[in-house]
């Protein structure tokens, strides 16, 4: 089983004809990505590397089952395309442009929660803005991760950076530990599915065995996830903060990944995380190893728990049987002889 995209994933992409979304379209068609639809408007009857290209979102859905959208179109327009998506029945969106104001986002999140009680089905799940997609290795990949450096294989990774993303994985890799699914949840202060619905989404799956986080200064969602890895998860998880060295007020990178008014410091992330029980890389090159390292506590630990039902049974039923030798002794000693006079009757 994967997380969020497998091989049941039909892609719409949304901006195809740009130059980003026929680029990246092709890379998804390379991989094995089934990309069924594009949508550009005023470019209906198309095509673009062998996908139709149709007018609207609506008409891609209904004419080719497509359930997933990726969303390439520039910042003004984006939100507009994810209403689209939206309100044409998809079930999962992924929006990888960057830039869209958080004014913009706010109305969308909001939408999206709407939509979500509407259906009560749990869809449609956003995934971004500004993010780099998702990936589940030898299945799917819908955005813009490179796949050669991904590998199947049991391991769960989200994170608020895309490079960061690339460089974990690849390394994880090269240490032989193979992924299950690698989300990218963007670095904007408003999201559409947060660190505490991907670390759900990898205790729940079956074949993760331990999850990799990687956060960043800016914002309470690290600390959040903390909490809820300490009070919900079973499943091991291995962490990194990036921007340990960011100076206060400057932000670095995203819209998110500021340090304001004394508060989303990466040493305040950190401790959370510690006191959580979460092992914390120092540098990213240190997370393969603590991944192997809590995985072998995993499999030692699930020795402990099969082995723990033999005891109690063994320690129950020998009392019982002595507690009876005991009694029948008791009974019987307690019996009065029978005296010569009744043995001669």
């Amino acid at each position: 089983m994967s997380v969020l995209v497998g091989r049941k994933t039909r892609v719409v992409v949304q901006g195809i004809t740009g130059r980003d979304g026929s680029f990246h379209t092709k890379g998804m068609l390379d991989y094995g990505t089934n990309v069924v639809a594009g949508v550009s408007p005023g470019k209906a009857g198309t095509d673009v590397h062998g996908v139709p290209v149709f007018a609207s979102v609506e008409e891609a859905v209904r004419r080719t089952k497509a359930n997933t959208s990726v969303i390439y179109v520039p910042a003004p327009y984006a939100a507009d395309a994810v209403y689209e998506a939206i309100d044409a029945g998809v079930a999962f969106v992924v929006c990888i442009t960057e830039g869209i104001p958080v004014r913009d986002m706010i109305s969308v999140w909001h939408h999206v929660q709407t939509e979500q009680v509407r259906r009560g089905d749990g869809t449609p799940r956003l995934l971004g803005a500004n993010c780099p997609g998702v990936i589940s290795p030898g299945r799917s990949k819908v955005g813009i991760m490179p796949g050669h450096i991904h590998k199947p294989g049991r391991v769960g990774l989200v994170s608020r950076s895309g490079t960061l993303t690339y460089e974990v994985v690849d390394q994880l890799t090269r240490a032989g530990l193979g992924q299950s699914t690698c989300i990218g949840i963007g670095g904007d202060p408003v999201i559409g599915t947060t660190f505490l619905d991907a670390l759900q989404l990898f205790e729940d799956d079956p074949e993760t065995d331990a999850v990799v986080l990687i956060g960043e200064i800016g914002g309470t969602d690290e600390e959040a996830a903390a909490q809820f890895i300490r009070r919900r998860m079973r499943t091991p998880v291995v962490a990194f903060v990036a921007g340990q060295a960011a100076p206060p007020g400057k932000r670095m990178g995203h819209a998110g990944a500021i340090i304001s008014g004394g508060q989303g410091t990466a040493a305040e992330k950190i401790a959370a995380f510690r006191a959580a029980g979460v092992p914390v890389a120092a540098i990213p090159s240190e997370i393969p190893a603590l991944v192997r390292q809590v995985l072998a506590g995993r499999s030692k630990g699930a020795a402990k728990t099969k082995a723990k039902p033999a005891k109690p049974r063994k320690s129950a039923s020998k009392p019982k049987a002595k507690g009876k030798a005991k009694s029948k002794a008791k009974s019987k000693s307690n019996r009065k002889p029978k005296s010569s006079a009744s043995k001669r009757r």
